[in-house]
């Protein structure tokens, strides 16, 4: 078994992390977060005592001074007994250990197996409110009628409407909506403005002509038309995104979008998000499209919603 994806300490730098996707090491990159230091569960907590000594005029008096060497003997016994409990705390409960490096490894083939690191900041998967995507370092906010992805064979997809329905097209299951997150490492180009220029045309193809598995769900693409494009600020940083409207040969179409903008965690690489959308009744509306852009954040960031290019808004 190989460990699962996630940020690991790089063998080849071991004072950054780099992500494994599972199978290899990818190009991406970040700064590993600092852990604030915790005292180990169980430990007993000791509150400083208070040392009072009273000087009895002329200099003070025996009984004074029996009063502070007895203050003193209990603040070092109380330090003792930590000290005893901290080295002792294998033997009593397993949680002051220290953190276990996990049992499964890469293939021998591959890189030495990882040992992850502690993040304490980063938003809960769990969370109801957002999607995380720990490889872009981006959460994405989880609107109403948008649900986690389930049985989705595309790793890429962050988010989708509940439920399908039969293909107008060929034999298959569709969905009225789809968000798609990735990397963009096909080529070295570093324009937002130009990667969604160059993507959007793909993006429509993969959701509405033919799939990765070459069936035609919408039998084809017959014509499309630019619906908006243009800088937008997103996790704080300048983009670029295309709209377009698709008619397809069987059923209403839909809209597709490619919003391509700097990755929030030091990669080179640039973020690609897709929005995938119905044009029939049971399509999300469209706003939710400009409505997820606007609420994407770095991760453990939840508050950023400017920084540079956070003046810029959609051009219509």
């Amino acid at each position: 078994m190989t460990p699962p994806p996630g940020w690991y300490r790089d063998p080849s730098g071991p004072h950054v992390e780099r992500w494994w996707d599972g199978t290899a090491w990818t190009e991406h990159r970040r700064t590993p977060e600092v852990p604030q230091p915790q005292p180990p569960q169980g430990q007993p907590q000791f509150a400083p005592m208070a040392q009072t000594v009273v000087t009895a005029p002329g200099g003070g008096s025996g009984r004074a001074r029996t009063i502070a060497l007895i203050t003193a003997g209990a603040v070092l016994v109380a330090a003792i007994v930590t000290g005893a409990v901290v080295l002792n705390g294998d033997d009593g409960d397993p949680e002051a250990r220290t953190a276990p490096t996990p049992t499964a490894s890469a293939p021998t083939s591959g890189p030495p197996s990882p040992s992850p690191s502690e993040s304490t900041s980063e938003p809960s998967a769990d969370d109801p409110a957002v999607v995380v995507d720990e490889l872009n370092g981006i959460t994405l906010p989880l609107l109403d009628g948008w649900a986690r992805p389930e049985n989705v064979t595309d790793t890429d997809v962050v988010m989708t409407t509940p439920g399908t329905y039969d293909c107008p097209g060929d034999d298959g299951l569709c969905r009225h909506g789809t968000v798609i997150s990735r990397t963009v490492t096909a080529n070295d180009e570093k324009s937002p403005e130009a990667l969604a220029k160059d993507d959007i045309s793909e993006a429509a193809d993969r959701a509405f002509d033919r799939n990765k598995v070459d069936e035609r769900p919408y039998h084809g693409i017959t014509s499309h038309r630019l619906v908006e494009q243009g800088p937008v600020a997103v996790a704080g940083r300048t983009g670029y995104f295309v709209r377009w409207r698709v008619r397809t040969e069987a059923g209403p179409g839909g809209y597709v979008q490619s919003t391509a903008f700097p990755s929030s965690v030091g990669s080179e690489s640039l973020v690609m998000v897709r929005y995938v959308f119905d044009a029939g009744e049971e399509g999300p509306p469209l706003a939710d499209m400009d409505r997820i852009t606007k609420g994407i954040r770095p991760v453990g960031d939840e508050g950023t919603g400017g920084g540079v290019g956070s003046s810029i808004g959609p051009t219509r």
